[in-house]
């Protein structure tokens, strides 16, 4: 099947809206931008694990954090309640932005709300698309953000290693054998999946 006319030009805009962030991460010793980098991430997982990906799965893989530094953490209050405030915004405004991206670059509508579908994962449980996704945001954030988890939250890094690997199918699980992660990550990681396995995680 031809690809549609107008993914080109719409996973282009992405990446050049990511592109500004001003967070740099440093990649086979080169400074890029930090969302950026998650985007193609998140794209080189998807093309791993899914044989065929729609152009909802390669827009919302592609637009998953669209200028998430646009919407930080640190404008709103310390504690629970604040966080929830500022997730509910964030969710709000990165919704709002990436449909307004998409139909500047003449995606069809149809599309738009199955792409905002898919990073919402309102679906995760019952749409395979939703959780294939979830599957590669789980890859790349062990890959990209597990040491630094590691080392800012200490012991509270095992739960958040736990709470995540029990989010991924046992295709997602399985494909952390050929991820690109620390040794002291990937420690972390099979210590987690072996209580996973014995509280019977397996999806």
């Amino acid at each position: 099947m031809a690809e549609p006319g107008w993914l080109t030009p719409a996973l282009a805009a992405i990446d050049a809206a990511n592109a500004g962030d001003p967070t740099l991460i440093e990649v086979d010793g080169i400074l890029r931008p930090k969302e950026l980098v998650h985007a193609e991430r998140m794209t080189a997982w998807l093309e791993r694990l899914e044989a065929a990906p729609t152009p909802e799965q390669r827009l919302a893989a592609r637009a998953h954090h669209l200028e998430r530094w646009k919407s930080p953490r640190r404008d709103y209050p310390e504690g629970r309640a604040g966080y929830l405030r500022w997730r509910s915004a964030a969710k709000e405004r990165h919704a709002r932005d990436v449909s307004d991206l998409l139909g500047r670059c003449g995606v069809p509508a149809a599309v738009i709300e199955r792409t905002a579908t898919i990073i919402s994962k309102r679906e995760l449980r019952t749409d395979a698309a939703s959780q294939m996704h979830e599957d590669c945001l789980c890859l790349t954030f062990f890959e990209l953000q597990g040491l630094d988890t590691a080392a800012q939250l200490g012991d509270k890094a095992t739960a958040v290693v736990y709470k995540t690997l029990d989010k991924m199918t046992d295709r997602g699980r399985g494909a952390l054998a050929s991820a690109t992660l620390h040794p002291q990550v990937r420690e972390v990681i099979a210590a987690q999946l072996a209580v996973l396995d014995a509280a019977g995680g397996a999806r």
